[in-house]
């Protein structure tokens, strides 16, 4: 999937092959010389599971033509049988168990045709022979336990899957963010490390070191990969919206006060009504007791202070007269 739709993933993967063909190059073999014969001879691991079909000493044709013919058409007609939308292997089991059943099979045909018998007592004929109906038995037994295999895991996957969903999800890492200015230290910086890397190669081929000129080629594949995800990584970073301010941190609200114990209140009661006098009756009125007479002992004594004083006012006047 990365390897169609990613172009960094198919750089990597492509500089990845090339920089271990370069570290670990493989010989050419030995020159043939008709002089010399050879021996038992194996064809290229490539080669070696249509060469053990050939060793079973069945017609030519079928095992020549006729199998390897069916192989490759049943493998065209994949992608027009193959109608699953999901890309997951989880959701495509029939397509899973055939491609399990093919390198399945083409894992044994492949160590089959370099198997040789290690007795040298035997014949040359009789060490390369293989025998057909030992050889087909286990082809055929391959298919069952290849598709038995395919839907056990691919019903264990499916079990993990759903006890990892049903399990509290963690929190998610956080992204590391490289700031604009430092995306562009760093293309630049790759793309003068890319021009380095394509004329060391140059070089390096017309010196006639092509196992390093292969290396250099594959690092140089490596960092066009890492120049494009950088590349992306910025354009997805200048398109990004602007973060969203965050909030200011919230002061603790103050501790809520005790509640009083509550005080009684006093009621506004309505004020009572004035006593209102009742009257007696005249019947039940008690008798005042009678009122006497003032006695005449003041008058026999001597005249009272209210005529003395009229006398002094009189007797005043005649002296003013005379």
């Amino acid at each position: 999937r990365f390897l169609v739709f990613d172009v960094p993933m198919v750089m990597a993967i492509t500089g990845a092959i090339m920089l271990t063909g370069g570290v670990f190059p493989v010989s050419m073999g030995l020159k043939f010389d008709p002089n010399i014969p050879p021996g038992i001879t194996v064809p290229e691991w490539y080669l070696t599971g249509l060469y053990a079909f050939l060793r079973t000493m069945y017609d030519k044709f079928v095992t020549g033509v006729a199998w390897p013919g069916l192989f490759i058409g049943a493998l065209l007609l994949v992608p027009f049988v193959d109608k699953y939308k999901k890309f997951s292997w989880k959701d495509r089991p029939i397509i899973t168990a055939v491609g399990i059943t093919s390198l399945a099979q083409i894992i044994v045909t492949t160590y089959w045709g370099f198997y040789i018998d290690p007795t040298r007592d035997k014949a040359l004929l009789e060490r390369l022979v293989i025998d057909p109906i030992f050889f087909y038995t286990v082809m055929l037994l391959l298919v069952p336990l290849s598709f038995g295999f395919s839907y056990m895991m691919i019903k264990l996957a499916r079990h993990a899957e759903a006890n990892a969903k049903a399990q509290p999800k963690k929190a998610g890492k956080s992204s590391i963010d490289i700031p604009q200015k430092w995306i562009y230290v760093f293309f630049m910086v790759l793309i003068a490390f890319q021009v380095y890397l394509n004329i060391a190669a140059y070089y390096a081929l017309l010196g006639g070191m092509k196992n390093y000129s292969l290396f250099l080629v594959g690092i140089a594949m490596l960092v066009f990969a890492g120049m494009f995800h950088i590349y992306r990584y910025g354009r997805a970073q200048a398109k990004a919206p602007p973060p969203k301010p965050t909030p200011p941190a919230a002061k603790p609200a103050p501790a809520a006060p005790k509640p009083a114990p509550a005080m009684p209140q006093p009621t506004d009661k309505p004020l009572a009504a004035p006593p209102t006098p009742q009257v007696k009756p005249a019947a039940e009125k008690q008798a005042l007791p009678p009122q006497q007479p003032p006695t005449t002992k003041s008058a026999e004594t001597g005249p009272s202070p209210t005529t003395a004083a009229t006398g002094n006012v009189s007797d005043n006047q005649d002296i003013r007269k005379l």
